[in-house]
């Protein structure tokens, strides 16, 4: 039996039914891990004694009886950039290479309450920024499904390892689709739920009013089960939400009957892969034989999102990030004569290309000047994108569309030209921009064999609806044998 080909729920259940130990699980895990990493790269940090130490532990928890929750002995990983006490927690750059938390971030933490094994930390793009997993200081991760493809961004360490069988889950983080994107890539269901839901507390911040924590999985029903288990109201993170309803895994049902699905006739326009539209009409025309009411519709503001966004994300990662100045923990330049010159190579040697143009972008537009011209502007689009989607969910229950414009690019082609890299963010950020909750869900194969993602989205707060339609999406999937 290949235990780490199991969902997590499915190896959750043999472990409660003691078909499987816990240490079976973590170590058919790391047996992947040591057959796969070296052609992967999914990992910065791999943590093999403390989970095997770990496991015993949760064992002898679920034979008392005190754990029997889900989750309990499944393998997980966990993005570099939540934090872990007494584990290296980089975000996958050199300015944090030997930093190491003295706290453990709220999601993880629920995590390791409903008793999942934490088996490392994820590699990713530096600081969460970039769409491909290449901007790491610790190399480039690899699709599993063709090591000559990108496995997406920043999350591609998380949905890599989920695709290739490295760890049963993972948990991403999304700033402007980064848990959607690599998911999609990847051929693996990656959540990302309403701004808020999930603790923010321990993640390292990119982007303050964009970034939210989700789950990375193999089926729709591990992402219900995980988002269940890690969301929580916490008082530590002041944009915490309290919620009346976490029964996320209540929406596991194969009805969409009377549902009513918009498709934003601006999403299905040039540039977009015929390959992929071809896979939403498939699965509008999927939902549509179960009963959904499935529309076109003009959402507009789409083609003002890319810098909306570009604009607020910079202006809060270079806020963000101005305390990694070598001054109280991470890297230091080891030559310098006084603190500005510290500052300066400190900041220069440690960060990547990326981040630094991101930093300048950013810094450039909360400047004296132009932070009304840039900043103010972006904010009232922002606003404006916000009733856009308002207006849509009067209307429809879900908002169905692509993930991103093509399948996997190749390794390499997207670096060189930074503005396309961004671009291929266009489907995605909207979501972060209005606090939404998406999901990523396999949408079959182009014809080089690589997935396609098919996009869901809902108003906030409803993250049943969504989860109910791509349950439904997927259970047809599995029937006609297209996963």
């Amino acid at each position: 039996m290949d235990l780490m080909s199991l969902t997590a729920v499915e190896l959750g259940r043999k472990i409660k039914a003691k078909e499987v130990t816990v240490e079976e699980a973590v170590l058919a895990a790391f047996e992947q891990i040591e057959s796969k990493e070296s052609e992967l790269n999914c990992y910065v940090t791999i943590t093999k004694e403390a989970a095997l130490s770990k496991a015993k532990e949760i064992q002898e928890k679920i034979d008392n009886g005190t754990l029997n929750g889900p989750l309990a002995g499944v393998p997980v990983a966990v993005k570099d950039n939540m934090c872990t006490t007494g584990v290296l927690t980089t975000c996958s750059s050199k300015i944090l290479e030997n930093f190491v938390p003295t706290f453990t971030a709220e999601a993880v933490l629920n995590l390791e309450k409903a008793g999942a094994v934490i088996l490392g930390k994820t590699n990713m793009d530096e600081f969460a920024m970039g769409s491909t997993t290449e901007t790491s200081h610790y190399g480039a991760t690899k699709n599993p499904w063709n090591t000559k493809h990108v496995p997406g961004g920043s999350s591609g360490g998380s949905a890599a390892a989920v695709a290739a069988n490295e760890c049963s889950f993972a948990l991403g983080s999304d700033t402007g689709g980064s848990i959607r994107q690599p998911s999609s890539y990847c051929g693996v269901t990656g959540m990302k739920p309403t701004y808020g839901t999930v603790s923010r507390y321990g993640l390292i911040a990119y982007g303050s009013s964009l970034d939210q924590i989700g789950p990375i999985a193999k089926d729709v029903t591990d992402c219900a089960t995980i988002l269940e288990a890690i969301a929580s109201y916490d008082p530590k993170d002041s944009t915490s939400i309290k919620r009346d309803d976490y029964d996320f895994t209540s929406a596991l049902v194969d009805d969409v009957k009377g549902m009513r699905i918009g498709i934003p006739k601006d999403y299905m326009i040039e540039g977009l892969s015929p390959e992929v539209k071809e896979a939403i009409m498939n699965a509008a025309h999927l939902l549509e034989q179960k009963g959904a009411v499935v529309e076109e519709f003009d959402l507009s503001l789409v083609q003002y999102a890319i810098p909306a966004y570009y604009v607020i994300a910079c202006a809060e990662a270079s806020s963000n990030l101005a305390r990694f100045d070598g001054v109280k923990y991470g890297y230091r330049t080891p030559e310098y004569n006084e603190l500005h010159e510290m500052y300066k190579r400190t900041r220069s040697e440690g960060f990547g290309p990326e981040v630094k143009r991101r930093i300048m972008l950013g810094s450039f537009v909360l400047s004296s000047g132009y932070y009304d011209a840039y900043y103010l502007k972006a904010l009232r689009t922002k606003a404006l994108i916000k009733q856009a989607f308002d207006k849509a969910f009067e209307k429809y229950d879900v908002i169905l569309g692509p993930v991103a414009p093509t399948t996997a690019p190749e390794i390499g082609s997207s670096l060189s030209d930074p503005i396309k890299m961004y671009l291929g963010d266009i489907y995605t950020i909207s979501v972060n921009l209005a606090g939404l909750p998406g999901i990523s869900v396999p949408g079959g194969f182009d014809s080089n064999g690589l997935p396609i993602g098919v996009q869901m989205i809902g108003n906030c707060f409803e993250e049943k609806k969504i989860i109910r339609a791509a349950y439904a999406f997927e259970q047809s999937m599995n029937a006609a044998g297209k996963n």
